[in-house]
């Protein structure tokens, strides 16, 4: 194994540099900038949060439900169930598989009986993006590695208090979560699959689900 030393010219000039960069830093010639582009990022449209997000998601192919509570939210992914004729509904989410067992409802199985042929899924995710849209998932959630590009329609159980409004705010979010121990894969997920490699046509539905559902919970 070879061992290189440094030039002694080349020494002088990097030791010019450490000097420089131990110094205090230089402060902002146009501070004024960064407030400007926040006020871009952060638009006082007036709206909520959880508005945009809704707003962004189904511009993107999203579709959004609203849920007063737990019972509308039983209510309506029953209503789903029967209006598309599955037979075969997969929940990530413990909690929901109590609650359509405690209301005798047996339209739910879990996520670990046989999902290869399942018509959809449930999972619940980290957090959500409202500029983008957008709906974070990772490898510590349950599915969260295969929901997004296994099963034909992802249903997505969601709360307000996860809603941020953009994606330093949902890193922010994970960092606080977990610390030094993120998972080894975060996603972020916006809207349905869809590519335009084959003749430039956008197609939807081709590397994961065609249909996202958010039941958007507001507890």
């Amino acid at each position: 194994m070879h061992t290189f030393k440094t030039s002694k010219a080349k020494e002088n000039i990097l030791g010019k540099i450490r000097k420089e960069l131990n110094k205090s830093s230089v402060e902002m010639p146009f501070p004024e900038i960064e407030q400007r582009q926040k006020e871009n990022v952060y638009p006082n449209t007036g709206q909520s949060v959880e508005e945009v997000f809704a707003e962004n998601f189904n511009a993107l192919g999203g579709k959004f439900v609203f849920c007063a509570n737990e019972q509308e939210l039983i209510e309506g992914l029953h209503t789903l169930y029967d209006s598309r004729g599955w037979k075969k509904l997969l929940s990530a989410e413990e909690h929901i598989l109590e609650t359509f067992k405690s209301n005798s409802i047996n339209i739910c199985h879990s996520a670990d009986d046989t999902p290869e042929d399942a018509d959809a899924c449930i999972t619940g995710c980290e957090t959500m993006v409202a500029r983008t849209g957008s709906v974070i998932l990772s490898s510590q959630l349950h599915m969260g590695r295969t929901s997004s590009v296994f099963y034909p329609v992802h249903i997505i159980i969601a709360y307000a208090d996860q809603v941020v409004f953009d994606i330093k705010d949902a890193i922010d979010v994970m960092k606080k979560k977990y610390g030094e121990h993120l998972p080894s894969m975060v996603n972020l997920n916006t809207g349905p699959s869809r590519t335009a490699d084959i003749e430039k046509t956008l197609v939807v539905g081709v590397h994961g689900p065609g249909e996202v559902f958010c039941f958007f919970v507001n507890r």
